[in-house]
């Protein structure tokens, strides 16, 4: 006789997500040192309850920084890779929407931006010679943890900060304003074992290995499953946040391992290249983590029951905002208190989508879902990281 064990299952996983929240919703990681994550307010503490260790917490050096040169300021943005729609939202949002409106209010004179192509060696170069031609500040993107640390220290003995958005940098020398990549990866692995019920075998598709980013949302994902002893990942490729490469990676996976695949776990920018893959192999749809890219929540439109939820792990546009936002407060003088800036996953419902996506959406959009309004970060919420908080763009320089 054949056994309906789903009830079970539903019991086994509520366990399971109350031993997860009595872990990692009641301890507040210690810091030793006065400063930093010891000053924010117990909400917004919250955000760092799981923490990649290696993410610096302490008071940030900027905390009574003073711009050398009055405004306008010239920025730059030593950008490490331009071939995804992530990427170009960014830009776009900085180029045509954020820059003008601070050239507009007399803050910014220029914004130059490089492209290293995944180079380390090429992306310090283009920091230097930054540096050296006279800029303001530098913003980076997804970088190696440690291998700009001395041009970022060789920026900081020149006057000019370095802010790294959408992963970290390890130096004391940077302001890191991000998300918090390792809780991300968590939330959507931990969404994934209750969509397949706690069992079965999940493919995990990364970003670039190597990359804060990337690397701190598997380990966040891997944490996660341990809960889960019946959940199995049976796979790993890089997606490298793209759907052409994800779509190509996941078909190769999937044509060389015929067995059966449950769910898998991807990061956000490849999700409906590995939607492709699945649909082209001729298997049955599965679960697949969706992180808000226009594309893939058109095709869950479509097809409501396709997941339960969604989340914002790193919205390009919001992204971009936040970390100017932390850009520019910071050469104001008002005053950052900790090295690194946090922002948590946001989920997102089949109702976020249809209030922004037609019937007849683009099942090719390059565009992305964004939190509502100003939900990734908020003027309330800078207020809480900085010691002088005021409107960046209405800011005037004291006489």
């Amino acid at each position: 006789m054949l056994r309906d064990t789903r009830g079970i299952k539903s019991v086994r996983i509520r366990e399971i997500t109350r031993a997860i929240i009595l872990i990692t919703g009641l301890v507040i990681p210690s810091v030793a040192a006065a400063g930093g994550l010891t000053e924010l307010p117990r909400e917004e503490r919250k955000t760092y309850e799981l923490l990649d260790p290696k993410l610096p917490t302490g008071e940030s050096v900027f905390r009574t920084f003073k711009a050398q040169r009055a405004p306008p300021w010239k920025i730059g943005y030593a950008s490490t890779y331009a071939d995804n729609s992530w990427r170009a939202s960014i830009l776009d949002e900085f180029t045509n929407k954020i820059v003008p409106a601070f050239k507009k209010a007399g803050l910014v004179s220029e914004f130059i931006v490089t492209q290293s192509n995944l180079e380390d060696a090429v992306q310090i170069r283009q920091m230097r010679q930054m540096v050296d031609d006279g800029v303001d500040a530098i913003i980076i993107c997804c970088s190696n943890l440690t291998a700009l640390n001395p041009t970022i220290e060789y920026a900081y003995s020149k006057g000019v900060p370095v802010f790294s958005y959408s992963g970290y940098v390890t130096s004391p020398f940077a302001v890191n304003a991000t998300e918090n990549n390792m809780q991300g990866g968590f939330e959507a692995a931990k969404w994934l074992a209750e969509e397949i019920e706690g069992s079965g075998n999940v493919l995990l598709v990364s970003g670039i290995s190597g990359f804060a980013s990337s690397d701190s949302f598997d380990v966040g994902a891997k944490k996660a499953l341990e809960y889960y002893p019946e959940i199995k990942i049976v796979g790993h490729v890089d997606g490298k946040w793209t759907d052409k490469v994800a779509q190509a990676e996941v078909q190769k996976f999937l044509a060389a391992n015929p067995g059966r695949i449950d769910g898998i776990i991807v990061q956000s920018g490849a999700e409906n290249g590995v939607i492709n893959a699945v649909r082209q192999s001729g298997r049955d749809m599965i679960p697949i983590v969706l992180g808000g890219e226009a594309s893939a929540a058109c095709y869950w439109r479509r097809n409501p029951d396709f997941v339960s939820k969604s989340f914002h792990f790193w919205p390009p546009r919001s992204e971009a905002g936040f970390v100017w936002d932390v850009m520019m407060r910071t050469l104001e003088g008002q005053g950052p208190k900790i090295q690194t800036i946090l922002r948590p996953a946001i989920p997102s419902t089949i109702e976020d989508v249809m209030a922004v996506l037609p019937a007849d959406c683009d099942p090719n959009s390059e565009d992305w879902i964004e939190p509502k309004n100003t939900a990734w970060w908020s003027a309330s919420a800078a207020a809480k990281y900085f010691d002088n908080p005021a409107d960046p763009l209405s800011w005037k320089p004291a006489d």
